[in-house]
């Protein structure tokens, strides 16, 4: 009880989690250390010192297509999602997110495709350091010896480092999966944490038993399952959200794409349905990371920056909300 209430006063106040544990600040200081000594945290300006930047944290910044996150890294807040690729696929898709100019690359362990994520950005001409990569551990035997789990991820992206690694949903052992990705960002092998498909319950029962607060909560949300209570908690925490089956996944691409209220807004603005639906989450604060295999929709995909949506398009949107979930995480 005592940890919520420091907890909860610290996100009042606006003050860093750290500041609610010496053992946090230790493995913050920790972590900062061995980035310093190891230059594996990339550009310096990525790094939040003072209190201004760490206000920041959790803005979308759309000139630079970026957003500062708790941890005091940048983050590109428009990507690609590699669920189901296969490694020829995946290193393809890859390949042509980085020739486009995107940058945020989501993998996890369940994929399968790690290794071509790695293969990809190893054989391009981009800078590592302007490389975003998310991976995932999953429940199972990964949460049981998470160390393996982790290190298994090094191996097999072998980038150097991870951006960041998230826990994939809540499962047994989630906490001391948790705590050993903590000790990898002390280590500057992981350089932000995060979580996948945890709800208000979820993070509520999570977060007291662990010290590093999340950087990143990563959800399915799209414009018929919208998280409108979910969103907006999460926020609350200094928490930036990233959605994923942004076009309804599976199934149910087809009707989402051909909704006639997205067409219109669409039609209104000269762009694709595709392109509404990724600009109407930037606009709620919500990171995208729609996947594709096709060159041409990755490239339509990121182009989403030069047209802005109305406060009644927002409205109109937000309506059509159905609390509709389309997977069972």
């Amino acid at each position: 009880m005592k940890r919520i209430i420091l907890f909860l006063l610290c996100v009042m106040l606006s003050l860093p989690l750290c500041s609610c544990g010496e053992k946090s600040d230790a493995l913050r200081q920790s972590g900062a250390e061995s980035k310093d000594s190891t230059g594996s945290a990339g550009n310096s300006s990525q790094n939040v010192n003072s209190t201004e930047d760490t206000a920041k944290a959790g803005v979308f910044d759309m000139e630079t297509k970026t957003v500062m996150l708790s941890s005091g890294y940048e983050m590109p807040i428009m990507g690609l999602g590699t669920y189901s690729l296969s490694d020829e696929e995946c290193y393809n898709s890859v390949t042509a997110l980085l020739e486009s100019g995107g940058r945020l690359i989501d993998t996890a362990y369940m994929y399968g495709n790690e290794a071509a994520v790695g293969r990809a950005i190893r054989d391009s001409d981009v800078p590592r350091e302007e490389i975003f990569v998310i991976t995932k551990i999953y429940p199972g035997e990964q949460y049981k010896d998470p160390e393996k789990a982790i290190q298994d991820a090094l191996d097999k992206l072998d980038i150097g480092y991870i951006d960041m690694m998230l826990l994939h949903h809540p499962g047994e052992n989630d906490v001391k999966a948790y705590l050993a990705m903590e000790k990898f960002v002390a280590d500057g092998k992981i350089h932000s944490l995060g979580l996948s498909n945890f709800y208000i319950e979820e993070l509520e029962e999570f977060l007291p038993q662990i010290d590093i607060m999340p950087a990143l909560v990563q959800n399915e949300i799209h414009p018929y399952y919208q998280e409108q209570e979910v969103v907006p908690y999460i926020q609350s925490l200094g928490i930036v959200v990233q959605g994923w089956y942004p076009f309804g996944g599976r199934g149910h691409t087809s009707e989402m794409l051909g909704d006639e209220t997205l067409n219109e807004i669409a039609a209104a603005h000269g762009v694709t349905t595709a392109q509404v639906i990724l600009r109407w989450n930037l606009q709620r604060g919500v990171v995208v990371i729609p996947g594709s295999s096709d060159p041409d929709h990755i490239k339509e995909n990121l182009d989403i920056f030069g047209f802005e949506l109305t406060d009644e398009e927002m409205q109109r949107i937000s309506s059509l909300d159905r609390n509709e979930k389309h997977d069972w995480y």
